[in-house]
């Protein structure tokens, strides 16, 4: 995968990640039912790729259990934002998780050391502003701050995965290392959610079914496809934009209208996103550097 190509499916897979506060907001169901719902469709759909895609590699029982790790992170992410989804909205919530860029430096820094550019510390600063003027309020006992900060949680999560994505994957296909964390996150969310599954309506089963098979399987499949080519940092500001489609799709759908405030953070993360775009196209590749 050429870089140019790498970066389309980044920001494919952010349209299609920034469409999960909305489907999760839609599903009426408990968090945990959501990832477990998420995971069984994304398995469903990942099986086939996997096995009569491209041809898939023999897995050792260290990869496996690497990646089941990171798919237990990637499903702590998932729990997380659906709880910030149902506590504050969509557009706090996905603009907490959009602070995950700044935990990915830090993670990659300190486990791969990597010295860091000053040039991908302004992009931070950016996406760190942009963050602060989105906030609604800082009082611990509201809705909102409490939404922020499950939803920052899940920011920090997210980075995980990204870093491990990066130490886990080489030599796997993408949908192989995608179902294997997905068969994790079903393995270890099912049993306590299976009841709760049997007895939603339809139209919950629909949006979770959504969840699983767009933006689980397909974005999950183009972010780890996107890492062979991109460093975990440059990709993680790509994904900023996630939530300046949610905000869009949340304001179109539910009336979640951003005020001045929101919109220039919004703004903020919309110019980090552009630099970022820029910048990886002199950063070194993950082959470059080890």
């Amino acid at each position: 995968m050429q870089r140019r190509h790498a970066l389309f499916a980044l920001h494919l897979g952010a349209l299609l990640f920034g469409l999960s506060g909305i489907f999760a907001k839609l599903a009426v169901a408990a968090p945990l039912v959501i990832v477990a719902g998420r995971a069984l469709f994304a398995v469903l759909a990942l099986w086939p790729l996997s096995r009569f895609g491209e041809a898939a590699a023999a897995l050792t029982n260290r990869q496996r259990l690497a990646l089941a790790g990171t798919g237990l992170l990637l499903g702590g992410h998932w729990w997380s934002f659906f709880i910030a989804v149902k506590v504050s909205g969509v557009a706090v919530a996905t603009l907490g998780f959009a602070s995950f860029p700044a935990f990915t430096v830090l993670l990659e820094g300190l486990l791969f050391r990597e010295r860091v550019r000053p040039s991908e510390w302004g992009v931070v600063a950016l996406v760190s502003v942009g963050l602060v003027l989105v906030t609604p309020d800082f009082d611990l006992g509201s809705d909102a701050t409490q939404g922020l900060a499950w939803a920052v949680l899940s920011g920090l999560l997210f980075a995980l995965v990204s870093v491990s994505n990066r130490a886990t994957t080489r030599g796997v296909k993408p949908a192989q290392a995608a179902l294997w964390q997905n068969l994790a996150i079903l393995a270890c969310c099912l049993p306590p959610s299976a009841q709760a599954l049997l007895t939603i309506s339809a139209g919950a089963w629909l949006w979770i079914a959504l969840l699983g098979l767009l933006c689980t399987a397909l974005a999950h499949s183009l972010f780890v496809s996107s890492l062979r080519v991109l460093n975990a940092r440059s990709a993680s500001v790509v994904f900023a934009l996630e939530p300046v489609y949610g905000i869009a799709f949340a304001w179109w759908l539910f009336a979640e209208q951003p005020g001045p405030r929101m919109f220039a953070g919004a703004a903020l993360i919309l110019l980090a996103t552009v630099l970022s775009a820029r910048l990886s196209r002199h950063a070194p590749r993950p082959d470059e550097q080890s």
